[in-house]
């Protein structure tokens, strides 16, 4: 068995990873994939940094802390911006997942499948880490870099997640489809933020998870909707558009049919903004 600390301050936590730990936030997909084998490693638990937790809004936009469990995010008052986050959220497991289930350990997981990072893209979300060498921000589209890879270094730890505050009025929507409506991971994802003025569209992104080795936005989309009518948006959505996407066939669905679910669901997303 390694060893096991929960520090009660960033400072601690930084100092300690001059060590070798595995950094523990929510644990529900820490202990799942230890199930029947001693823990060996060293466990840095993050979740008693009060520092890490909550949610805030400033001029500039909104911090969301990084040990923020799915749970908190739901029932947290916020604009109808984060309207796509919080339906991704309330697909993170059961009840019991949300509780527990961290932002961050979410996006360090860096699953193909992770419910959050779609809508999180969508919402042009950038990520702070914290190192010995000081803090740095980054757009969460450049920390995931692969499947189960980040761009956080030795001694570094995510330490909130910041959503900007849209120039016109912001909403969004995420979809997800599985084997079943809840408990399962997704065979294919999107989310969808529309910043809207007098019922036009004036910027759109949007984004599409379980269908590449990363989540992806979709420009060429994003283009095709500027200065379209909420009412016209989803005849705009053409197979072209998922040039960036690399879907794989595996055990839950073909290429094939995550292209088609995609396609299905981005139209489903747009024509509830009408």
């Amino acid at each position: 068995m390694g060893d096991y600390l929960r520090p009660v301050s960033l400072d601690e936590a930084l100092q300690a990873l001059t060590r070798r730990w595995t950094v523990l936030a929510g644990g529900t997909d820490f202990y799942p994939a230890r199930v029947g084998r001693a823990i060996e490693e060293n466990v840095l638990d993050i979740t008693g940094i009060p520092a890490l937790r909550g949610i805030s809004d400033g001029p500039a936009g909104w911090r969301l802390g990084a040990t923020t469990t799915w749970s908190e995010l739901i029932e947290t008052p916020l604009p109808p911006l984060f309207d796509g986050l919080k339906q991704a959220a309330r697909e993170v497991g059961g009840r019991q997942i949300q509780n527990a289930g961290t932002l961050a350990g979410n996006l360090c997981n860096a699953s193909p499948a992770a419910d959050g990072v779609p809508p999180l893209l969508a919402l042009d979300a950038e990520v702070e880490l914290a190192g010995h060498a000081g803090m740095r921000r980054l757009p969460l589209s450049a920390f995931i870099t692969g499947n189960r890879r980040t761009v956080l270094g030795p001694g570094e730890l995510l330490v909130a997640i910041h959503v900007p505050r849209p120039v016109h009025d912001g909403r969004s929507a995420f979809l997800k489809l599985g084997a079943r409506r809840y408990l399962v991971i997704s065979i294919a994802m999107a989310a969808v933020t529309l910043e809207i003025e007098h019922a036009r569209v004036i910027k759109a992104r949007i984004a599409v998870g379980a269908c590449s080795a990363v989540a992806q936005r979709l420009p060429a989309l994003e283009a095709a909707l500027a200065d379209v009518p909420v009412t016209a948006l989803a005849e705009r959505v053409d197979i072209a558009h998922l040039a960036p996407l690399a879907p794989i066939d595996d055990v839950r669905g073909s290429a094939a049919y995550r292209r088609d679910a995609v396609i299905t669901l981005l139209r489903r997303l747009l024509r509830g903004f009408a």
